[in-house]
């Protein structure tokens, strides 16, 4: 017997994260060869500088095609990400108890993006806007920029990823191997979770869905129109 599963990602937004996190990775792979000396010879010759170099172009223009191919969903993501309200208060409340075995029942239900994932959102975001604006001056001007200014330049993009680096430990782990967070990398693989995990984690977006999914139902023709899950 199958489970019921609904669409939790369209294959666009799917190919948005992994082209994202692709980049991301290889940015800090050959950043860690450029700039801790234990890796210096790895980096010798200049290949990893160029790697580095394609993938921050990579980094920049997938957002940006992103945001030009779909402008509404961007927005609403930007809006989503900054909006908090009590129910983020309570879920950052009652998560490292949960995230640590405690009853799962005491966890405010939570829409399509949950307070765990606005805050990795958020650090992304600002960590993000860190590498471009810190990485064009670096790539650049660097030749125009004082020895001072440069330095800045380095130590800021440098703390950008001791922060971004440390969330998105944090990110990879509750998103692929914590043993309650089982579906959440199903999700940006095949674009679809179990109403269970979806009501579970994002009670409030389920409640919506399913709402939807009743209406269809309830409507004449409407379980032909309705989508398969």
């Amino acid at each position: 017997m199958t489970h019921h599963e609904v669409e939790k990602y369209s294959a666009g937004a799917r190919w948005f994260h992994w082209t994202i996190t692709a980049a991301a990775l290889v940015l800090a792979i050959t950043g860690l060869f450029l700039y801790v000396p234990a890796f210096s010879s790895v980096a010798e010759g200049g290949a990893t500088r160029i790697v580095h170099r394609i993938a921050a172009v990579i980094f920049i223009l997938a957002p940006l095609l992103f945001f030009l191919m779909k402008p509404g969903r961007s927005f609403h993501f930007i809006k989503e990400i900054f909006s908090w309200g009590k129910d983020d208060l309570a879920w950052l409340k009652a998560a490292p108890d949960y995230y640590f075995g405690g009853d799962e029942k005491k966890m405010p239900p939570q829409p399509d993006m949950n307070t765990g994932q606005k805050l990795w959102a958020v650090v992304a975001f600002f960590s993000a806007l860190g590498f471009i604006f810190t990485g064009i001056f670096m790539w650049f001007l660097k030749d125009t920029l004082s020895a001072g200014v440069f330095d800045w330049m380095v130590i800021i993009h440098d703390l950008c990823f001791i922060v971004g680096g440390a969330m998105l430990l944090v990110h990879l782990y509750l998103g692929a191997i914590h043993p309650r967070m089982t579906e959440s990398l199903k999700s940006m693989v095949k674009g679809k979770v179990s109403a269970e995990y979806a009501q579970s984690h994002h009670g409030k977006w389920y409640k919506e869905v399913a709402a939807r999914e009743a209406a269809a139902k309830g409507t004449p023709g409407g379980q032909g129109k309705q989508q398969a899950h």
